[in-house]
């Protein structure tokens, strides 16, 4: 049996884990990328909301409230078409289920995953003005994103990339998972 060609990849996982370098080697394989962030910040933006973490992440968690825990999966979704894509930034079942239905079949959701520790030093070296300042800040905004559903998202997820060792290692681990993923969106 010929398995399901594969049209839309949801990435997932805590802040810090390693996402960014996911959706980078997407980038480089031409794979269209929509980073469900960018839909927050535009829309905070246009709002007047201060770009910081905390108040864009209210923001976002306002409208969750608001419209529906898959308000920001149904911004994002209007811009899909049929080619091969990766949405990042999935963060709870009612957007999982949302793309899920968008798109009918050949739906991946791939999660990165590291420790919090390692998670708050790279958040801490990026030098982003929405970085954490302290543990209890970065812990604050972890409670925050598995409140709308994160940890249940990456512990379902189809695919787990553990990023606790070199950028190299991990680059490595990516690489085969999206070998495999562009050849099963193959027609």
């Amino acid at each position: 049996m010929k398995e399901e060609r594969i049209k839309l990849i949801l990435l997932t996982g805590m802040p810090g884990s390693g996402k960014e370098e996911f959706v980078k080697m997407c980038a480089k394989r031409s794979i269209r990328v929509l980073r469900m962030g960018d839909f927050v910040r535009a829309e905070a933006a246009s709002k007047g909301v201060p770009m910081t973490d905390s108040e864009v992440g209210g923001y976002a968690h306002r409208m969750r409230e608001e419209k529906g825990y898959n308000y920001w999966a149904k911004r994002t979704a209007e811009a899909l078409d049929d080619k091969l894509a990766l949405i990042d930034g999935l963060r709870g079942k009612d957007e999982s289920d949302l793309f899920q239905k968008r798109v009918k079949r050949g739906v991946i959701v791939v999660a990165v995953k590291a420790s919090p520790h390692l998670r708050f030093q790279r958040l801490r070296s990026r030098g982003r003005s929405d970085a954490p300042k302290t543990f209890a800040e970065f812990e604050e905004r972890d409670r925050r994103e598995k409140s709308w559903g994160l940890g249940e998202v990456i512990a379902n997820a189809d695919m787990v990339l553990v990023n606790e060792s070199t950028l190299e290692e991990f680059q490595k681990m990516a690489e085969e998972v999206l070998d495999d993923i562009i050849e099963r969106s193959k027609e």
